[in-house]
């Protein structure tokens, strides 16, 4: 992605937009609580490859994809993507629907820091006393719900893992965001596709056998491809720093519906933790807005 020295309008309300439809999925995702979280991956998955697909002919990128696919190296680290991605999902799936959205709220304010956390072991590059101090506090607040729980919290780390490995391999891949989500589809449709013929041929599919089910699943490509099309777009249009500070709106909006739709409740170590999480982004953004 080209730097920006200035925020568009536009890029903003893309941004925006992105950002406020993922703060809501919860809500669609609760709505699928009855269903096995591998077959609303295998749905977002099958669903949303004709969109990206059409996305990519009509933006006439498809010679960056065939190259990709003729590439070994290149196909490799797409695979790699792919797999990273399915599991994010899958994680965030199942979290929503057993009630762990507060978990997953945490997972995703979290990503941030363990991005500059990668950055420094694999990219070496050199953090700053802020960018210390937000992943230490951070690293404490882990701490903290790992002791009252007598576990790591497994949602949340599972989510910052996948999501920020993801994010770390899709930057070196020398594809659009919009050719590199067709990508990865495409390469997990196989295996989708797979899945649900089981599902239908051993009768334990949830698709068909319900009208409302089936349309919650048939738009599942919609409410996968449309936000990251959005965010896409946006990105371009937007400042580094501007994004870094966007992207808190989500895991808020995931915080607010599990504590105020979804009836979850912010145990002690939670009210401890989350206000450490939130102290370690306030320094985090303050050196993205100095710099």
């Amino acid at each position: 992605m080209v730097s920006q020295d200035h925020d568009t309008r536009s890029g903003f309300l893309f941004a925006l937009a992105a950002y406020l439809l993922w703060g809501l999925l919860p809500f669609y995702m609760k709505a699928l609580a009855h269903v096995p979280p591998p077959e609303v991956i295998a749905h977002r998955v099958i669903w949303s490859l004709p969109i990206a697909l059409g996305v990519v002919l009509w933006a006439g990128r498809w010679p960056a994809l065939v190259e990709v696919l003729r590439t070994p190296a290149r196909l490799i680290l797409a695979v790699a993507c792919s797999a990273l991605i399915s599991v994010n999902w899958g994680i965030y799936v199942w979290a929503i629907g057993s009630g762990h959205a507060l978990d997953a709220a945490l997972g995703y304010y979290i990503n941030p820091l363990f991005s500059i956390f990668l950055g420094a072991v694999l990219l070496r590059e050199r953090l700053n006393a802020r960018q210390k101090a937000a992943i230490a506090l951070a690293a404490a607040a882990v701490a903290v719900l790992t002791v009252e729980a007598g576990r790591l919290p497994l949602v949340a780390l599972g989510l910052t893992l996948t999501w920020g490995l993801y994010a770390y391999l899709k930057r070196r891949m020398p594809i659009g965001p919009n050719e590199g989500f067709a990508l990865e589809v495409l390469l997990l449709s196989p295996f989708a596709l797979a899945y649900m013929l089981y599902l239908g041929a051993t009768g334990q599919g949830q698709f068909l056998a319900e009208l409302p089910t089936t349309a919650l699943l048939l738009s599942a490509g919609l409410v996968t491809a449309i936000p990251l099309m959005l965010y896409a777009n946006g990105a371009k249009g937007l400042r580094l720093s501007t994004i870094g500070i966007m992207q808190y709106i989500s895991p808020t909006m995931i915080l607010v519906t599990a504590t105020m739709a979804f009836g979850e409740h912010l145990g002690p170590a939670q009210l401890i933790a989350f206000p450490m999480i939130w102290g370690a982004l306030a320094l985090y953004s303050a050196g993205l807005w100095r710099a």
